[in-house]
């Protein structure tokens, strides 16, 4: 009998299907008033029945458009909306495969209520440089999130670690109603922020104030997204708390309360887990897994997200936070934005190491392993008042204060043997560390327009004061076998204090030249660093046993200046559909160094260099567009590369400067093309990158019988990196309820390196290809299905013989599924598979990692029960190998182990309209 329910069930769902037809709409939209083609208007058709949009387009240059498609439906609304014109609205009927509407005129909007006015939003409008989406056109999920949203968007894609990207471009800012949501990290707005009070979502180049206020263009390579909040939704309280426990110990819980009101609003976050995580996303569906996946550490094993330190990465972290969000409009000119964090972490880490180092006239071995426990506490505070004097005078007041305190414990045991496995030096290191930091700057910013032409002058000032102060134990011993054998042994304290003192000025004028179009812009430029480096290393007396001999030879006291004088010239163009920019700047730039400790290091540099800039910017149409740009830079050595101390802190690894550096001279071009068809559900993007290299400044190592180094620095030629890659996407309707969208690129790299091995200068050649493709097909309420596989191929070459060419293969598979039955259960899966079949023998070479997730919702779905298992296959690793021109590095680290959790969730909401509404109204007014 259940075979047959499911039989009949399975015919009934797959007639309903067939009753979906195609059909093709085309024609064209004018002007009314002198019959001109209307560019950039969004012509989108609605059921009757419910305003859902069934599709939607947009119009070339000539005003022509297509809407193509597949609906059951016999009638349905069409809409054309267009900036400045009044909404046409025309009820079609589907019968016909193919209607030609023909000419369709718009007439300029007015505000006479004689008129019969149609009210309707647009899922997409354009206008100028914004791409602007109706959050109500896109069906979701009732606890859809802001992520869930941008992954429905046309030309929107958001990655597995919720890094965004539209039309090819990163998304490195996201605010709320114009004004920050918890600082930069866009994470925060996407992950806690629901559709449901969300209006619009708007899409621009990233600006600064200034930019923003007097017209400017902004960042071409980043984008920023604007959520703009529900009129009815400004007003109210919202938010969710979460917790979970599981096996293993392990737990995690998070609250987030916002407090709208109006132009005023508050927001208060707080978390913690010991799973790896941030902690800034709730433990729902959707859970960021934490240390699931090889994740990037410093080498005491600390993270941080948007500048805030959460500890270990790679091990096992406890992590801790809370955090504040302030904005409010205090008059009529006067906006203020303000945050605070408080990110506390505990960190547990363990690694080995097996390395081969290639030496030009044999190799030697390297195995190491350490352990590291860190304890971290800071915070930090940010504030933005935006004062605007009055229509032309606009002044940007930044703030900013850091504080931390950090205990770091650090063990390691390494030894070296030569290519027939004879030790031939070895060495232990125990340290301990506390570290205390305090840090604040100020951005003082006055933008003062000139008439209505486009000329302005801007006024920036930016000061910066850093203290760090460290107590360092350090005990190590390291013994040098082979002909004269030593052993070295210490024993000593630290004390330690890094100061910076920073301040730079900046001064803009913008002449038009031709109003609003040609640009004449002047500006000057000074940079000042003032660093001091002090410390005061004591040897442990055995007869006070207290630290009391000053150990000159690993003590210091320097001070580094760094001044830079740059003015400059440019000229800029802006079109309709083309922009422009090339400009000059003459940089005089000082560098001197003090030691006070041994005055005869003193040294003073100077260096002068020419650097230009250039880029276009060509918008073929609102689906394409073109970008290039050109850099010629330079980068003077650092000091530390200058001076020429000698850093014996390393018993194994000496370093000394080089006095007679050059600078870096850079030329580096970018290239890009992205086009995306909004109707047909096709993108595609391609970028071509180069940087070509003088005076390049690499590390000079020579190595002696016994493998203890020497490093310096050296100017080297012929440097360059060349890279590129495509991607193509398609998402094609199979019908009203699935939609199946692939996806597949390449990205590809050559860089040529000059390098020095034991004093013999040689280059290497690698070269890098990364296809990867992706599947993504889905069925409204019933499921989701989502693989991507991706493969990286490596070859390097190198022009030396005693160098064996070596090539790299890494394989990488993950499927993502979800299903949504019965309607109160989802069921989610992230699978994943690593395979590297170069990592060495006892390092392992491939893996399945799987966590899986079911969430039961209650409380007419304002709660969700969940469960979480992690790690299902107990296959976690953290294996990695590493490919550099002298050395070839296996790893492997302490990781998460599996664990099952049970959470719950809730979330609240006091705010205007709840849920869901309906699609578009339709207003007359007689």
């Amino acid at each position: 009998m259940k075979k047959l329910f499911f039989c009949v069930a399975l015919l009934c769902v797959t007639f309903s299907f067939s009753q979906s037809k195609d059909f093709k709409i085309f024609g064209s939209i004018i002007a009314e008033e002198d019959q001109s083609p209307l560019e950039s208007a969004t012509i989108y058709l609605e059921r009757v029945k419910d305003s859902a949009l069934i599709t939607y387009t947009i119009s070339d240059k000539d005003g022509g458009f297509s809407l193509e498609g597949k609906t059951s439906d016999k009638t349905a609304n069409l809409f054309v909306s267009y900036v400045g014109y009044q909404t046409y609205y025309k009820k079609i009927d589907l019968s016909a495969l193919e209607i030609n509407l023909n000419n369709l005129p718009l007439t300029v909007s007015t505000n006479s209520l004689d008129e019969v006015t149609i009210k309707s939003q647009a899922p997409i409008t354009i206008k100028k440089d914004t791409l602007e989406f109706n959050v109500k056109s896109f069906k979701t999920k009732k606890d859809a999130t802001v992520e869930d949203l941008l992954k429905l968007l046309p030309g929107v894609e958001v990655e597995e670690d919720g890094s965004i990207k539209v039309n090819g471009k990163p998304v490195n800012k996201i605010l709320v109603n114009g004004k920050p949501f918890f600082g930069n990290d866009p994470t925060i707005a996407t992950k806690n922020l629901t559709k449901d009070i969300i209006e619009k979502i708007q899409v621009v180049d990233t600006k600064t104030k200034s930019e923003a206020y007097t017209g400017e263009e902004g960042d071409k390579d980043n984008k920023t997204i604007n959520l703009t909040i529900k009129e009815e939704n400004n007003k109210g309280v919202f938010g969710r708390v979460s917790a979970g426990a599981g096996t293993q110990k392990v737990y995690e819980f998070a609250g987030m309360l916002n407090r709208f009101d109006n132009d005023q609003r508050v927001s208060v976050l707080v978390g913690g887990n010991n799973i790896n995580s941030p902690g800034f996303s709730f433990g729902e569906i959707r859970k960021m897994f934490g240390g699931g996946y090889s994740m990037s550490m410093s080498s005491n094993g600390s993270f941080s997200i948007d500048g805030r330190s959460f500890g270990g990465g790679e091990g096992i972290t406890i992590s801790k936070n809370a955090g504040l969000n302030y904005a409010d409009v205090l008059s009529e000119k006067v906006d203020v934005s303000a945050d605070y964090f408080y990110s506390g972490s505990r960190s547990d880490n363990e690694t080995i190491t097996e390395r081969e180092n290639i030496l030009s006239d044999g190799s030697y071995f390297t195995n190491s392993n350490s352990n590291s426990q860190n304890d971290s506490d800071s915070h930090s505070a940010n504030v933005a008042f935006d004062i605007e004097i009055d229509s032309t005078l606009l002044i940007n007041i930044e703030p900013s204060f850091r504080y931390f305190k950090s205990e770091t414990r650090f063990n390691r045991n390494e030894a070296s043997l030569d290519e027939f496995n004879t030790l031939t030096n070895e060495s232990t290191t125990t340290s301990f560390v506390e570290s205390v930091g305090n840090n604040f700057s100020n951005k003082i910013e006055l933008t003062k327009k000139m008439g209505s032409n486009g000329a302005y002058i801007k006024f920036e000032i930016n000061n910066e004061f850093n203290t760090t102060l460290t107590d360092d134990f350090l005990n190590s011993e390291t013994n040098i076998y082979g002909d004269t054998p030593e052993d070295i042994i210490r024993d000593q304290f630290t004390d330690g204090e890094n100061k910076l003192d920073r301040f730079s000025t900046e001064v803009t004028y913008r002449l038009p030249i031709i109003a609003k179009n040609l640009f004449l812009n002047l500006d000057y430029e000074f940079k000042s660093d003032k660093r001091t480096d002090v410390k005061s290393t004591f040897d442990r007396n055995d007869v006070t046993d207290a630290y009391d001999i000053f150990n000159t030879d690993l003590s210091t006291d320097f001070e580094y200046i760094d001044e830079e004088s740059t003015p400059g010239i440019s000229l800029n163009i802006r079109k309709e559909k083309f922009s422009g920019r090339i400009g000059a700047n003459y940089v005089f730039r000082t560098l001197e160094n003090k030691d006070f400790l041994r005055p005869a290091l003193n040294i003073e540099r100077n260096f002068k260099a020419l650097e230009m800039s250039s880029y276009i910017n060509y918008r073929f149409s609102p689906k394409s567009s073109f970008y290039m740009n050109y850099r010629l830079s330079n980068d003077s050595p650092q000091l530390s590369q200058l001076q020429p101390f000698l850093n014996v802190s390393n018993p194994l690894n000496t370093i000394v400067g080089n006095p007679n550096l050059e600078p870096t001279t850079r030329h580096n071009v970018y290239a890009g093309y992205n086009a995306f068809d909004f109707q047909k559900g096709t993108g595609f993007y391609f970028n071509f990158n180069a940087s070509f290299n003088k005076n390049q400044i690499v590390s000079k190592t020579t190595v002696n019988e016994d493998f203890v180094r020497e490093t310096t620095y050296a100017n080297v030629n012929g440097g360059r990196r060349i890279g590129g890659g495509f991607n193509y996407s398609k998402k094609n309707k199979i019908d009203s309820l699935r939609t199946f969208k692939y996806s597949f690129g390449a990205y590809g790299n050559y860089n040529k390196n000059i390098n020095f091995n034991n004093d013999v200068k040689y280059a290497s050649h690698v070269t890098s290809i990364s296809p990867r493709v992706t599947l993504t097909l889905t069925w409204k309420d019933v499921m989701e299905i989502k693989p991507r596989y991706s493969i990286s191929i490596t070859k390097n070459k190198y022009d030396i013989d005693a160098f064996e060419n070596r090539d790299f293969l890494y394989h990488s598979l993950d499927i993502e599924t979800a299903t949504f039955l019965p309607k109160k259960l989802e069921w989610r899966n992230n699978i994943k598979y690593n395979y590297n079949p170069n990592v060495a023998d006892g390092f392992q070479k491939s893996a399945w990692f799987w966590n899986s997730t079911l969430a039961y919702s209650v409380l007419k779905d304002q709660g969700s029960i969940t469960l979480k298992a992690y790690d299902l296959l107990g296959q976690n690793t953290n294996a990695s190998r590493t490919a550099t021109e002298d050395y070839i590095q296996d790893s492997q680290s302490k990781v998460l182990e599996q664990y099952f959790m049970v959470g719950f969730s809730w979330k609240f909401n006091s705010l205007g309209k709840k849920g869901e509404t309906g699609g578009n109204d339709v207003f007359y007014f007689d």
